[in-house]
């Protein structure tokens, strides 16, 4: 797997083959579990240390004395045999899903797979590799320059990969971001989410620099020549690109939050709603970034927000952008339902221990700092749901929206499985909650036999209300 340009993966998966068809003989053997390496923990379950003496299964307990600093002794957690065994598989089964990668050069389909590949949980082991074969001397793969990524991601045509604006200094320093951003994405998930809030102000400061690079460049284009042109033609297309890559890093650091569980059930409503205006940005800059790559121009409106609301209605509107449309319809739902909840005083009160808006600064002060979105804080937030009604909830039944937009697009995603898994995911939320908001209604939300929570019985990050009486 250390070979340079992947070029040992798939002798590397005939070697995890291998290895793994040795585990499962080693754990169906039972001379092996009647070894005596195995008796000497209680049915090969006991928890013991290296402090008691006993020979340690599957690693190496002086590794650390021998290749760190000098530090003392420490008794280190052995696992049994069992467990050892049960480690390893899961590693190798992490190592042959990185070995099994298509190398894509395209960045959206690699971080798909890094975010899916994320979800199993890896070892170190198996995260290191994924890194030495994401970037290595610079390149993606070991391959192509980054910018050639970058360039290919903004939909400019392959001709373009060599074009001189490379060596632009702005255009190295997005390179030396992107390649930072993935080795990111390859850290746990606790040190990765802190990582990603951290440099949402890197990508902010360089797509400025690039704007202001992009204007320079373009000036009066009747009077600059062809390759002047070229030159902010790339700008425009990258400027878009790095855009978009901004509010996705944003989306993943919200999405996070639910994953490592950073969010008490009284802080629902302002993460959806920061994540609903996240995803508004995130579903215009990818329209913007495919409108770009086809050739076309971005569709015009009064309004951002209205104008994302009738995306559905229109017949040639990508399934990507309809996809992040329909998490902004169950977000939107949830945010109303929330407040609703609150205001209605049906839902459990915030914590007396710190205020509201000393938790939205807390959660969301690093997006803040990156003012992403512009003009969005803590007075937008209470304008906006301080209001809501159960009635509002019911007239604008976004749950209902998301559950036709999820409904239309799955033959879209026939051919990507883990997308049209989302998708059901998506749709189960939507109708769980619609069929939840109206029994509410119906029984009234002042009703003090009524108890509503809220689970992710059906996704991750999209909460399922629980309506029971007591």
């Amino acid at each position: 797997m250390k070979r340079p340009q992947a070029r040992g993966l798939e002798l590397a998966r005939k070697h995890i083959v291998a290895c793994l068809s040795e585990l499962n003989s080693i754990h169906k053997s039972e001379k092996f579990i009647m070894s005596h390496a195995c008796r000497t923990y209680k049915d090969g379950l006991e928890e013991r240390t290296t402090a008691s003496g006993r020979q340690p299964i599957g690693f190496d307990a002086s590794l650390n004395s021998r290749t760190s600093a000098p530090t003392p002794p420490r008794a280190i957690k052995m696992r049994s045999w069992k467990e050892a065994i049960e480690y390893f598989e899961k590693l190798l089964h992490d190592l042959d899903a990185v070995c099994s990668y298509s190398l894509d050069p395209s960045l959206e389909v690699l971080l798909r797979f890094v975010v899916q590949f994320q979800q199993s949980k890896p070892d170190l082991v198996a995260r290191a590799h994924l890194q030495l074969l994401l970037i290595q001397d610079g390149k993606l793969y070991g391959r192509g320059p980054i910018f050639a990524a970058i360039s290919r991601a903004a939909g400019l045509p392959d001709v373009m990969k060599d074009h001189v604006v490379q060596k632009n200094e702005n255009i190295v320093q997005l390179g030396y971001l992107l390649i930072n951003m993935l080795k990111i994405l390859c850290t746990n998930a606790a040190w990765q989410r802190r990582k990603l809030g951290k440099i949402l102000q890197d990508w902010r400061v360089i797509y400025v620099q690039l704007e202001l690079a992009f204007i320079k460049d373009s000036g009066d284009m009747s009077s600059i020549s062809d390759d002047e042109n070229v030159s902010a033609r790339i700008f425009k297309h990258i400027l878009a690109w790095v855009e978009k890559q901004t509010y996705w890093i944003a989306y993943r650091f919200l999405i996070m939050g639910f994953e490592l569980d950073l969010y008490s059930p009284s802080e629902y409503c302002m993460v959806y709603w920061y994540l609903y205006v996240v995803l508004i940005q995130l579903a215009e800059k990818t329209h913007l970034n495919m409108a770009l790559s086809e050739g076309t121009d971005k569709r015009k409106g009064k309004k951002r927000r209205d104008s994302l609301k009738d995306l559905v209605k229109e017949p040639r509107i990508p399934p990507a952008v309809l996809f992040l449309q329909c998490q902004i319809c169950l977000a939107e739902g949830l945010t109303l339902l929330l407040a609703a909840l609150r205001n209605e005083l049906a839902l459990e009160g915030p914590s007396p221990f710190n205020s509201e808006h000393e938790r939205f600064v807390q959660h969301f002060d690093l997006l803040q700092k990156a003012c992403i979105p512009d003009h969005v804080s803590y007075p937008s937030f209470k304008e906006s749901t301080s209001n809501v009604r159960f009635s509002t909830a019911v007239a604008y039944n976004y749950f209902k929206d998301a559950l036709k937009i999820a409904k239309e697009i799955k033959k879209n995603f026939a051919t990507d499985l883990d997308r049209l898994a989302e998708l059901r995911q998506l749709e189960q939320v939507a109708e769980h909650n619609s069929v939840a908001l109206n029994v509410i209604c119906h029984v009234g939300a002042l009703d003090r036999s009524l108890k509503v929570s809220f689970e992710f019985a059906h996704h991750p990050c999209f909460a399922s209300a629980v309506v029971k009486r007591l």
